[in-house]
């Protein structure tokens, strides 16, 4: 058998990023052949991939690429089990990578991003699959998207929780960043009132009219009721309708005239949204109760 070298598990980690005794362990199986240890840890940590992969992922973090001229960019979620993981500064890096390569590639199906090359050459999916076996938990790449734009696009993360891409016609790369800032503060739905979905619309106005109603007023004044909080709703969900972050006084329509500048649409990230979480076994309360259990018996 081949002598397995500290340099030997030193470029292999190098090589996979993992731990020093499973590097070890691969080599000795494969005879001190770093390509086959190489392709061994590849082929386990696909396996302990799989096995992750039943997990919730409900952390993690959003990241955003950009292109120098501010036309192109992308925004990416890249889940994993724990906040501590979320911080990890290869995970963070990871999902960075993803971003610029999903801005460089056009493509946002996540199924497809897996054979996509980052930077380094390898695959998304390869280096999920190794990143999984060096951290332990679950990670996927939850969602993207990509715009492409004749104006210019500006980008926001508050932290690493929520982001923002904009597409921004006119105005300034300051002005970008500051609706990029009050999309993610304020979480408007959509740009326009012409964008809300009906169904929603229809939901809202609805219930209004169920509200009005129980005043017990004319049918004409409970139709002026309910249009009074439809348009009252429509200016809190709608970009355009609210109340600028940074002046209250001004809505951000008004500041967009402003400025000549128009909004053709814009994407928000928040990490975890809609992720069912399974919630918090009490481990503790768990024992005592089985305790109590076997001293009933």
């Amino acid at each position: 058998m081949a002598e397995i070298t500290a340099g030997m598990v030193k470029e292999l980690r190098e090589l996979t990023g993992l731990g020093m005794m499973e590097c070890k362990k691969a080599l000795s199986e494969a005879d001190g052949d770093l390509k086959a240890a190489e392709d061994l840890l590849r082929i386990r940590s696909g396996a302990k991939a799989s096995k992750a992969a039943g997990r919730v992922a409900a952390e993690g973090v959003v990241a955003a690429s950009l292109s120098a001229d501010g036309k192109t960019g992308a925004l990416v979620e890249v889940n994993c089990e724990t906040d501590f993981v979320g911080k990890n500064d290869d995970f963070v890096a990871f999902a960075r990578d993803v971003a610029a390569a999903v801005a460089a590639s056009g493509t946002t199906d996540v199924a497809a991003l897996a054979d996509v090359a980052l930077a380094t050459g390898a695959s998304i999916e390869d280096t999920r699959k190794a990143l999984v076996m060096k951290l332990g938990e679950n990670i996927s790449l939850r969602r993207a998207v990509r715009g492409q734009t004749a104006g210019h696009l500006a980008t926001y993360l508050h932290g690493a929780r929520i982001g923002v891409l904009i597409d921004l016609e006119g105005g300034d790369e300051a002005l970008g960043k500051d609706l990029a800032m009050h999309i993610a503060a304020s979480k408007p739905l959509c740009v326009s009132s012409e964008q809300v979905n009906p169904e929603l619309l229809a939901r809202e106005r609805e219930i209004y009219t169920a509200q009005a109603a129980e005043s017990g007023k004319p049918a004409d004044i409970v139709a002026k009721m309910v249009e009074g909080r439809i348009a009252k709703y429509l200016a809190e969900v709608t970009l355009l309708g609210q109340d600028f972050v940074k002046d209250p006084e001004q809505k951000v329509e008004k500041l967009l005239k402003t400025r000549s500048a128009k909004v053709n649409a814009f994407h928000m990230f928040v990490v975890g949204e809609g992720i069912e979480k399974k919630p918090v076994e009490d481990f503790a309360a768990e024992v005592a109760a089985a305790a109590g259990q076997v001293q009933k018996q």
